[in-house]
């Protein structure tokens, strides 16, 4: 219960703040470094019910810290013509909430929650998505790292965008 005291809402936003700008500046290994070695990224479809489960219902995204590297090399190299050139993106993240420190197979986890919009802008047009971000930190020898990330979209479907080429 430690964390309960020690970390803080300004520390979390801090991470969170880090995350969307390495995001935003194509930093994509260095971001890839805030990811615990156990780490699990997930964007469920727009037609799920909260705390749905990727291995029973289809996701947009749900990667485990090996396809999320994949997934970063890939989006480096030129041959990821969905993104090449790279969209330009802006992540804004707001609204931060600190939830309980619970118990995680690697050590103690704190869950937080924010608001967030992205916007892509590539080929002369913008997508935005809107939704929210679910985490959970632990701390390591290397600081607050994220353990688990989930984006729950708060729109009705990916159109007019059709697919995420982007890491939200």
């Amino acid at each position: 219960m430690a964390d309960t005291i020690t970390t803080t809402r300004a520390e979390v936003e801090d991470l969170l703040f880090e995350e969307a700008a390495l995001l935003d500046d194509w930093k994509l290994e260095e971001w890839l470094l805030l990811y615990t070695d156990d780490a699990r990224y997930d964007v469920p479809s727009t037609d799920l019910p909260a705390g749905a489960d990727p291995g029973k219902a289809l996701f947009y995204i749900a990667d485990d810290r090996m396809r999320l590297q994949q997934r970063v090399v890939r989006l480096m190299k030129k041959s990821a013509h969905a993104e090449y050139p790279r969209s330009r993106t802006r992540h804004l993240v707001s609204n931060v909430r600190l939830g309980p420190v619970q118990a995680g197979t690697q050590g103690d986890e704190l869950s937080a929650s924010a608001a967030f919009a992205t916007y892509r802008t590539k080929g002369g047009h913008t997508d935005t998505f809107v939704g929210a971000l679910h985490y959970r930190l632990r701390r390591t020898a290397q600081g607050l790292r994220i353990c688990a990330k989930c984006c729950v979209l708060d729109m009705d479907g990916l159109r007019p965008h059709g697919r995420i080429s982007i890491i939200l």
